[in-house]
Parts: structure tokens; sequence; C-alpha cells
């Protein structure tokens, strides 16, 4: 048995910045903030560390509770956004075929490892049609470390195929560095894939155990699960 953890934005789609633009939008709706937003990294991060980032941009205080309220905007904005963002939307090459094949195989366990609330993640896929392949993961409502959530993901794993499922049996999908260190994090094998904002030179210093320009080529990820 494999299991096989997939990232979402800049791994499976690229949501046209509709997650990046709702949180924006929701900070001013909930708080009246406003003027530019600048600087702010997301890619490789979780959803909880930007939007703290996002509160100290605008000198807004951090708690539980507006954290909460922030949260509630962005997933009600969320699906007009990524509409509003289409045209510049779009799902990577070979990754609904990926993800339909590997679906359909009684050996491998497909599940998530991102940055995204756990709502918005499923939104995301929702709306690109991907939703239905994925019921659980390490999702980034919780944490600020990309680590932590990679725990968590792995925490689901044994949950589901018990405690002593050999984490070299898992292999993590992303497109950042940050995705690499977290699947080394958990003992796990690492495919990066360059269709994110990284090139395959920025990559490869990272050293993931294998390294795609993207999953055009199914068969040569296929042949990874073999082993």
């Amino acid at each position: 048995m494999k299991v096989c953890l997939f990232d979402i934005d800049g791994t499976l789609l690229h949501s046209g910045g509709a997650g990046g633009s709702a949180m924006l939008a929701a900070i001013r709706e909930e708080f009246g903030a406003s003027g530019p937003l600048y600087d702010i990294p997301a890619a490789g991060r979780t959803d909880r560390a930007i939007a703290i980032d996002v509160f100290n941009a605008y000198d807004l205080p951090f708690s539980e509770l507006s954290f909460r309220q922030f949260l509630d905007c962005y997933l009600k904005l969320l699906p007009t956004h990524l509409k509003d963002c289409e045209p510049q939307g779009r799902v990577y090459p070979g990754m609904p075929e990926t993800l339909e094949i590997l679906s359909q195989r009684d050996d491998i366990v497909l599940g998530l490892l991102t940055g995204n609330y756990r709502e918005a993640a499923y939104l995301k896929l929702e709306h690109y049609g991907m939703h239905h392949h994925f019921d659980f993961g390490g999702f980034g409502d919780k944490y600020t470390s990309r680590n932590d959530v990679a725990k968590e993901a792995l925490g689901h794993v044994h949950q589901r195929l018990g405690s002593d499922f050999d984490s070299s049996d898992v292999w993590v999908i992303g497109d950042t560095p940050a995705d690499v260190e977290c699947a080394r994090a958990i003992g796990s094998n690492v495919v990066a894939v360059a269709t994110g904002i990284y090139s395959i030179e920025e990559l490869k210093p990272t050293e993931p155990d294998y390294l795609f320009e993207d999953f055009s080529d199914l068969d040569r990820f296929l042949k990874l699960l073999e082993f």
C-alpha cells in the first residue's frame, strides 16, 4: 500500500489568485482595512501563517475570535472569487488523469497535504472538479508550520491504515521547497513538480527524491509507486 499526499496550489491547480483576493476582500469587509497589501509570501506557507501576516500588515489585533471572524468571511467569499478568477485559473497538465487513475487502484490511498484551510481546500478542488478524490489530509487551519501540517496528515494516515504503517510508503507531491522539507520531517518520499513559482533549477538544490517538470507523463510517476 502506498499513500500519495498532494499539495493543491501550484501542484494540482492554479486558482488565478482567488485565494489572495478573497483574503484581502475579507479583511477589508470585516475590519475596514484599507490601502494596498504587498510582499506577503504565500507559496509553501499555511493559510493561518498568511492570515497572521495580513493582520500584522494592517496593524489589526490577531486573536482566535478575530481569526474566526476573518475565516468565516473568507470562506463565504472564496467561491465568488474562484469564479471571477476563472480566466486566469487552470488545472495543471496531467493532474486530472493522474488522480483518476490513482483513485481507481486499491493499492493506493490519496490524501491532501496543503497549507489551505480545510474548507477552502475543498472549495478550490470542487471548483475544478477534483474534490471527490480526497477525504482526508493535513490542512492549514491550526498551524503556521507546514511541518506540523505534514505530521497531522501522517496522523490521519495512521488512523486509516494502522499505527505501524511505514512513512517510507508515503509520497508527498508538491511544488515548493517547503513541500520537500515537510516530507523529510515525516520521513516520507517527495516528488517536487515545477508547475508553481519555483523552477526546476530552484527546486533541484532541495534534493527531492524525484523532480518533474509537470505530470503530463503519468507513467513516469506510476513507475515510482511500484517500488
